[in-house]
């Protein structure tokens, strides 16, 4: 099962693109199928559906598939501010955090 969803931008001043779709992955798990080729599945899959961009954080078990694909890692952190929460230094693949919605 592979969840992701959409974010849309508009492009400002820009005589052809006037907005960018991006579609971040929010949920992956596969007990029968190799994680690789349920990303590359899903990366085709976004593709078809007119993204133009695909996000991946290398949180919980998605590193093992993220350098298999080869994507490009970002030179950005992205933080979490929990009120009143306080919790140790760990690595991304210890980390697991579910946004309710």
């Amino acid at each position: 099962m592979v969840s992701f969803y959409s974010v849309s931008y508009r492009v400002l001043n820009h005589p052809v693109h006037t907005d960018l779709r991006a579609a971040h992955l929010l949920y992956v798990t596969s007990t029968a199928t190799d994680p690789v080729g349920l990303m590359e599945d899903t990366l085709v899959l976004a593709q078809t559906k007119g993204f133009d961009i695909f996000f991946a954080l290398n949180v919980m078990d998605n590193q093992s598939f993220l350098e298999n694909l080869k994507l490009s890692i970002s030179d950005k952190s992205l933080h979490y501010y929990l009120y009143n929460w306080m919790c140790p230094t760990m690595s991304p693949d210890k980390v697991g955090l579910v946004l309710p919605n």
